[in-house]
């Protein structure tokens, strides 16, 4: 059997049902709750707990590649940042979520397209 939405192989015991669609767990999990770059919750705990000492918040390697492309590339798309780091866009968008709530990146408009570009 196959995920609906990405086609990967998945064994009847881990198939999820979603919306009529039969999903693998990643895509199920990302259906039920998709990344949100805009949570002013989220920004507010990952800024107090960097600021309080108390929490050593490090960043994954997909998290440091992305701040490394940007810094030398600067602004990008998510596609062009997948396709450069070999990642699905899905967990790139992921990881530009949790880097826009320690205020590191940010979105923007350039000539009606998104990019992504450093806080």
């Amino acid at each position: 059997m196959k995920c609906e939405k990405c086609q990967s192989d998945i064994t009847p015991e881990n198939q999820n049902e979603h919306n009529g669609q039969i999903l693998c767990e990643d895509c199920y999990m990302d259906a039920l709750s998709p990344p949100r770059a805009c949570d002013p919750w989220a920004v507010y705990a990952a800024k107090s707990f960097s600021e309080s000492g108390t929490g050593n918040v490090s960043l994954n390697e997909a998290q440091q590649s992305i701040l490394n492309l940007l810094k030398t590339s600067g602004d990008t798309s998510v596609d062009d940042l997948a396709a450069r780091l070999r990642l699905n866009p899905a967990d790139v968008e992921r990881e530009i979520a949790t880097l826009r709530h320690m205020e590191k990146i940010k979105g923007a408009l350039v000539a009606g397209k998104r990019v992504i570009r450093l806080w």
